[in-house]
């Protein structure tokens, strides 16, 4: 985890109190749309309720790899609470960050590694995404679950 960072950013998660919850919560507000363009204009607003990140993270550093679009995350934290700030530059996966970081922010390693994210088949999110923003989305699962397994690692 990243520790020559500027100070933290204001968070809006977690919203929840659990994971568990967040999924929930996912699946309940996606279930109020009708079709596809719908949820995919709501994952762009959701997007844009990100806070911006400050341009010392947008470093190559910072950037997640395995993403066609740019992303950039940084976790800070330790076991019994992990954050994570990211963005991107596409308005699409700024909604799908915003979802991961709803469901693993703010969360401690031990949750995070116990939360498979079941939100993604319960919203058909699997079925509507390209195979590029599939893949930038499991490696962005990747690292939030990478850095959880370093936190619970004893020092």
């Amino acid at each position: 985890m990243s520790t020559d960072c500027p100070p933290i950013p204001a968070s809006p998660f977690p919203m929840e109190a659990s994971a568990a919850e967040a999924q929930a919560a996912i699946a309940e507000e996606f279930g109020f749309f009708g079709d596809w363009s719908e949820r995919y204009q709501y994952l762009i607003d959701l997007g844009r309720k990100l806070p911006d990140l400050p341009e010392a993270w947008k470093t190559e550093e910072h950037r997640l790899q395995g993403c066609q679009s740019r992303v950039w995350i940084v976790a800070r934290g330790d076991a019994a609470r992990l954050d994570f700030h990211a963005i991107s530059d596409s308005a699409i996966v700024s909604g799908l960050v915003f979802l991961a970081l709803r469901v693993y922010s703010g969360r401690s390693a031990a949750e995070i590694l116990a939360t498979t994210p079941d939100y993604i088949a319960a919203i058909g999110l699997s079925r509507h995404l390209s195979p590029t923003r599939s893949n930038g989305l499991a490696a962005l699962l990747a690292f939030i679950q990478d850095q959880a397994r370093r936190a619970m690692e004893p020092t």
